[in-house]
């Protein structure tokens, strides 16, 4: 047998991207909610509001740091805007539905991410939102009567705004503690009912998309190195917490992971593809391996990066790392010094194009083999569980004239990812715990923010300009996901 008994199969959203109801029942407002739709072609925008000038306008969400908001202004939601998370798939009033067909198909897990700004709407509030932790009680509940263990990721894209406008997000050491108050209101709360938590979605896009992932809206080097930082005590001090309230608790780790290979034998090119692993790595270096690496550390030196850290920081993250590691993984980049050599961009328009790969729609190669280096390569690194939490393939599905959904584009990609993390068990032995496929249902992408990127099982009615029924439909992938399931691992073929 390829997979151990009671691994743990199933698929993966996050609140922003699924739930909608973004101002019902007590709901503050996140950064996701002042996020436009945009395409491949169009960066999504940020938009913003000056209080005293009334003046708006928008940044446009892109790699890197840079300020979202001028100075005065601040992120807010513009009339006559369209944001896809207000409503995205409407998870907020279809969950039993949506947990029924995850039950269909057999899942083992859902991997799904509590809204912050649900429980606690500003983020700073003396005492919780009743509603908010009542509709995850009804979720819980409902994933339970149906034999799935949930996976909750505590903050996934959805800093509460009011903390990025009154703090600058994670930037500001006080977003610790109100970060550890939200994680033991709900481990108390939940306390029986969820198992696996995960601190912070991918950890690392601090330095991509630092408004994303950390609600900084002045991104200066400066500002990503501590609000990271930030991330990690509060990660520390998350682990503590939850191994009082229960000890059968397992909180993970999430990192945003992407093999890089050199495009040439060129040393220098060899150099590069390592100087880029060790940036990505970084981030599990400290919040599962427990130490800051010393390339980092330089780095900081040199470019007059001055932590507002305390010793008793350095303790917290060394006897409290993360209990697994999980990851994203869905391509790998190639990089170059050689841009002669070079044709093209590659994934995110990072790096170039890797001449042995397809590529998808939107430019993502599909590698198979990036699952198998992944799980090597972390597993030699930390020596502690690993649990892939988001893979798949955004496409564009079109209903066919027998009225379904023939997705075998989807299925070949996730036959050659799937054997590949098999491999990685039965060749390599990684200690792998799951498997839970990204936007297992219909879901807006973060990336883009459109829903025609479509990475289901189970399609949603619903359009880039927010049209549609939001009915749900069986694809293809659903009946192959569900054998795959019944089988652990061992048929992925796609026959009938």
């Amino acid at each position: 047998m390829s997979f151990k008994n009671g691994f743990l199969w199933g698929g993966a959203t996050a609140a922003n991207q699924v739930e909608g109801a973004y101002n019902e029942d007590g709901k503050g407002l996140s950064t996701a909610d002042v996020i436009t739709a945009g395409t491949y072609e169009t960066p999504r925008h940020i938009t913003w509001r000056n209080p005293k000038t009334g003046e708006t306008g928008y940044s446009e969400m892109t790699i890197g740091g840079t300020r979202v908001a001028p100075k005065g202004a601040q992120p807010a939601i513009l009339e006559g805007e369209y944001y896809p998370s207000h409503i995205a798939s409407d998870f907020y009033h279809h969950y039993k539905e949506d947990i029924a067909l995850m039950a269909e198909m057999g899942f083992k897990t859902y991997r799904m991410s509590i809204n912050w700004s649900r429980i606690f709407p500003n983020g700073d509030d003396s005492e919780p939102n009743e509603a908010g932790l009542e509709f995850y009680d009804h979720v819980f509940d409902e994933l339970n009567k149906n034999g799935i263990e949930p996976l909750v990721t505590l903050s996934h894209y959805e800093t509460p705004l009011n903390l990025a406008i009154q703090y600058n997000g994670w930037a500001s050491r006080k977003l610790i503690d109100f970060y550890v108050n939200y994680a033991k209101t709900v481990f108390n709360r939940y306390n029986g009912k969820v198992k696996y938590w995960l601190t912070f979605n991918e950890i690392n896009c601090m330095d991509m998309m630092p408004f994303i992932a950390g609600g900084l809206i002045d991104s200066s080097l400066q500002n990503r190195a501590q609000g990271a930082h930030n991330q990690f005590v509060a990660s520390a001090l998350t682990v503590k917490a939850g191994h009082e309230i229960n000890p059968d608790f397992q909180i993970g780790q999430m990192l945003a992971y992407s093999q890089v290979y050199a495009l040439t034998p060129d040393p220098a090119d060899q150099l590069k593809a390592i100087q880029q692993m060790d940036d990505t790595l970084f981030y599990s270096d400290v919040q599962t391996g427990g130490h800051y690496p010393n390339s980092r550390l330089k780095m900081y030196e040199r470019e007059g990066v001055k932590l507002d850290d305390r010793p008793e920081d350095y303790e917290l993250l060394a006897k409290y790392p993360a209990d697994f590691l999980s990851f994203s993984c869905y391509t790998s980049n190639v990089v170059t010094t050689h841009k002669d050599q070079a044709e093209g961009a590659g994934n995110f328009q990072i790096g170039v194009k890797n001449p042995y790969l397809k590529a998808s729609s939107w430019g993502w190669a599909t590698d198979p083999y990036v699952l198998r280096i992944a799980l090597k390569t972390l597993t030699n690194r930390y020596h502690k569980p690993l649990w892939i939490v988001e893979n798949g393939l955004g496409a564009v599905d079109e209903i066919a004239a027998d009225g379904k959904i023939h997705d075998d584009y989807r299925i070949e990609y996730l036959q050659q990812n799937i054997k590949s993390m098999r491999d990685a068990v039965t060749i390599d032995g990684a200690d792998l715990m799951g498997y839970t496929s990204w936007g297992c249902i219909d879901l807006v992408s973060a990336g883009t923010g459109e829903m025609k990127k479509r990475y289901g099982y189970i399609y949603v009615d619903r359009n880039n300009d927010g049209s549609g029924t939001l009915d749900r439909s069986r694809k293809d992938s659903f009946y192959w996901y569900k054998k795959v399931i019944s089988t652990n691992g061992e048929d992925l073929s796609n026959n009938e």
